[in-house]
């Protein structure tokens, strides 16, 4: 959903300590984004994640607010499916796929259409809407195009999901290619913030990334942009990653926890703290009211007993099952929870 410019003036960022300057800021806020319909100025996000801890209820009760007037009560289920895993030529600090780094994660081939088919109508049975095809590579070459160009639709047929693809890098033929394939939404996350990337992946540069994004939004693929919050980051560079995002507009973004992986640069590093993430799943939904914004990896270390006050922070899809390389929790799990929180089970996007 495109959203207008945001445009607001300035406010001080002390003015959120005192606790009835934080309830006006809350108030202020609330009328921007429920009765103006228009989108926070980086400014007023800014004021927002300045408040104290005791404003992390108010705020994440604020973000449920806005998603149920922004996107409604529906929540978008998706399975992801690792088809070729591991062996990839990129350090990214955070990824146990990597081939540089010695991870208990060996290098497997694509997977055959049988493999990929079981996955998909296993995903279709939990009454998901979204598959994705998720490859550890750099980019796709000629083989893995070709592969996916038949894979996508073949899906597609078999079990009526929308299929998504997460390949890496693409040029402007293979976005058209995917694009004409039928791949419904592509996956690129931004991951960090352009001043932090240099810091976490240094074999690509986050302007390419920048670009392919821009690409799938180019050849009318839905754009899912996904972060990753704990990896060392400040609150300023989340900020500006926010604000990055926002600029390329992406139809989803999926907000994954860091989730130290052995043998990683980062497996040392200990995850956020609970209420830290409900902040900043709440700052995300207040920064991108129109965006669908996933639970995806890390939240079953990082949340725990919490996950559920994810969902009324803002949350409006998730990953059910496992993911690339760590285990989630059950998907029945997941469903009771959505059933105990009366969420109904449901696309967010039109069927292509």
């Amino acid at each position: 959903m495109t959203e207008p410019t945001p445009t607001a003036t300035p406010v001080a960022i002390g003015f959120t300590r005192d606790p009835a300057g934080a309830r006006e800021l809350l108030a202020r806020a609330s009328g921007a984004l429920l009765d103006d319909r228009r989108p926070l100025a980086d400014e007023e996000l800014a004021a927002l994640a300045a408040l104290p801890d005791d404003q992390v209820v108010p705020l994440a009760a604020l973000a449920h607010q806005v998603r149920l007037a922004w996107r409604g009560p529906n929540v978008e289920v998706e399975g992801i499916l690792s088809a070729r895993t591991g062996g990839c030529p990129e350090d990214c600090h955070f990824c146990s796929q990597s081939s540089r780094f010695d991870s208990p994660v060996k290098a497997t081939p694509f997977l055959d259409d049988a493999e990929v088919l079981a996955a998909a109508r296993e995903t279709a049975g939990l009454g998901a809407s979204e598959f994705c095809i998720v490859l550890a590579v750099r980019g796709p070459d000629a083989r893995t195009l070709a592969r996916l160009t038949e894979l996508v639709p073949m899906v597609r047929a078999e079990t009526g999901l929308n299929v998504a693809v997460s390949a890496g890098i693409l040029t402007d033929d293979d976005a058209r290619r995917l694009a004409e394939a039928g791949v419904h939404r592509y996956n690129h996350n931004l991951e960090t913030a352009r001043s932090f990337f240099g810091s976490i992946v240094t074999t690509h540069r986050w302007e390419e990334r920048a670009e392919t994004c821009r690409l799938v939004r180019e050849h009318q693929m839905e754009l899912c942009s996904g972060v990753l919050l704990g990896m060392g980051e400040t609150d300023a560079q989340r900020l500006e990653l926010l604000s990055q995002l926002r600029d390329l507009q992406p139809d989803e973004v999926p907000i994954n926890f860091l989730n130290p992986r052995p043998g990683t640069p980062l497996a040392d590093r200990q995850p956020i703290d609970a209420w830290e993430a409900i902040r900043w799943i709440a700052l995300f939904r207040l920064g991108l009211p129109g965006t669908i914004l996933r639970y995806a990896g890390g939240r079953e270390v990082t949340l725990r007993d919490l996950q559920a006050m994810g969902m009324t922070a803002g949350i409006n899809a998730l990953i059910i099952g496992n993911y690339l390389t760590t285990l989630g929790r059950s998907p029945d799990e997941d469903l009771r929870m959505l059933e105990d929180l009366r969420m109904p089970v449901g696309a967010l996007s039109a069927v292509i």
